[in-house]
């Protein structure tokens, strides 16, 4: 309280003064910020040089800012009074503020970087999606940590009080936050092992999905229909899944035709494989040449014949997955239809045995 009453006491004797010198100060640097801004939105054509320019402006703003209010109230006493005490460490309003700037300004440097540097690295080292994903997350997190690191050091923080802190957290993990844990190193182990990435295609639970973000406890994967599941990282590396896109993005497809029987085989099958070199000349150049489309006689039917032809996609995704096989069979159909090769239908003969009634 004695803190308080002095800052009250500097306030009523030079009260004036003070809060005109405050509210002047915080014009001054609200004022060059938005002129900053209007001058580089005025001079600056690419608008990629324009945001990057505005985020420097911006950082500045929140560090001057910052140093504006530590220069005013630094001789107010309630900033250095202790709250409380943590291991060996007194817990001041000064600690906690100067801990608080530098995350925030550890979590906006790391945001600048994500989005104005590492693309174009990204982009000379030709770095697949799932990749970009895992560096832009271990970086916001090395970023962070030393932030907050450097940050308790300056200020004088033993960092040997942090033991107390982790054996509270360590009773707390063996209590009750088992499954917190295991999902977020189960997360970190996802990223450095990779075994999914994020837009990699997967099948769970006969569900195919795409990865679309791997956070600290839980993976978010999009299905076919445009659902949102939300899966614990430890589900990755404790049960059986499908990883489509592992290693090898290609996918083969099968299309199934039955013919009727006395149909010319031979006929059937060099219309199916026309067909598919047709389709990829002429709508869908995604259908890979390696490995080459394949014919094969099925099964003889109840009905008819079964024929299968198989083909390869060069990459995966819903619309290549479903249009590719139905443009295909209305191309069967069509050769089909004018090489009168007949795709049957269920027929059943009926033999009638007439009773003698004599």
């Amino acid at each position: 309280m004695e803190g308080i009453e002095n800052f009250i006491d500097k306030i009523q004797s030079g009260g004036v003064n003070f809060w005109i010198g405050v509210f002047i100060g915080l014009i001054v640097i609200l004022l060059s910020r938005f002129g900053l801004h209007k001058l580089i939105i005025k001079n600056i054509e690419r608008k990629r040089t324009q945001l990057f320019l505005i985020t420097i402006v911006n950082w500045l703003t929140l560090f001057i800012l910052t140093l504006f209010f530590f220069s005013y109230f630094s001789k107010t006493a309630f900033i250095y009074e202790t709250l409380f005490v943590f291991g060996d460490t007194d817990i001041t309003v000064f600690l906690i503020l100067t801990i608080l700037f530098s995350v925030i300004l550890a979590i906006k440097f790391s945001k600048a970087v994500r989005q104005f540097i590492l693309p174009v690295i990204y982009d000379r080292y030709d770095l697949d999606r799932g990749m970009r994903a895992s560096m832009n997350t271990f970086f916001s997190y090395f970023i962070v940590l030393m932030a907050v690191i450097v940050s308790l050091s300056s200020v004088g923080f033993n960092l040997s009080s942090l033991t107390v802190f982790a054996s509270v957290l360590g009773v707390g993990i063996g209590f009750g936050l088992q499954n917190v844990m295991s999902n977020f190193i189960s997360g970190l182990i996802i990223l450095f092992e990779r075994p999914i990435r994020v837009g990699d295609r997967i099948i769970i639970d006969d569900k195919i999905a795409n990865v679309e973000e791997i956070n600290i406890r839980a993976t978010i994967v999009r299905t076919r229909v445009n659902e949102r599941m939300i899966i614990p990282n430890s589900f990755f590396l404790e049960e059986k899944f499908v990883n489509r896109s592992y290693v090898d993005t290609r996918l083969r497809i099968p299309v199934y035709v039955d013919v009727a029987y006395g149909s010319d085989v031979e006929l059937v099958q060099q219309l199916l494989l026309d067909a598919v070199y047709e389709l990829k000349q002429d709508l869908w150049p995604n259908i890979a040449d390696e490995p080459n489309p394949r014919v094969f006689f099925e099964d003889f039917g109840e009905s008819g014949l079964t024929f299968s032809v198989w083909f390869w996609i060069d990459s995966q995704s819903d619309e290549r997955e479903f249009r590719i096989p139905s443009d295909l069979r209305f191309k069967i159909i069509k050769k089909f239809r004018d090489n009168q090769i007949e795709i049957p239908f269920p027929q059943r003969d009926v033999h009638v045995i007439a009773d003698n009634m004599d």
